[in-house]
């Protein structure tokens, strides 16, 4: 059994505490087993590599780390931070939903 996340990847959103709180970016990858979300450009670490063959010259590499789901928020389409609800809609099909605005998420 897996964890139900109300965010999945491709989502916009916005940090909603800590150090990154109020940048937006897109949702690149979702950990369900740790409730953790890594965002675009969001909550940037350096990392430092070895030389390998792909990168022969190794280096300090800078990538983003993960947040956990609980501080971010889902952009809808007019940009306001919202929560995210499930309903059924007129075929019987389960959609997601903004719970400010009441309109369809993507």
């Amino acid at each position: 059994m897996f964890k139900r996340l109300k965010v999945k990847k491709g989502d916009t959103v916005v940090v909603t505490t800590g150090d990154n709180k109020g940048k937006q970016g897109r949702i690149v990858e979702v950990d369900r087993d740790k409730d953790r979300v890594i965002v675009e450009g969001v909550n940037m670490v350096k990392k430092h590599r070895k030389p390998s063959a792909q990168n022969p010259q190794g280096g300090i590499e800078s990538i983003a780390a993960g947040i956990h789901v609980s501080n971010v928020k889902v952009l809808d389409n007019k940009g306001n931070a919202t929560r995210v609800g499930r309903r059924r809609n007129s075929e019987g099909k389960l959609e997601r939903f903004a719970k400010k605005s009441g309109e369809t998420l993507a």
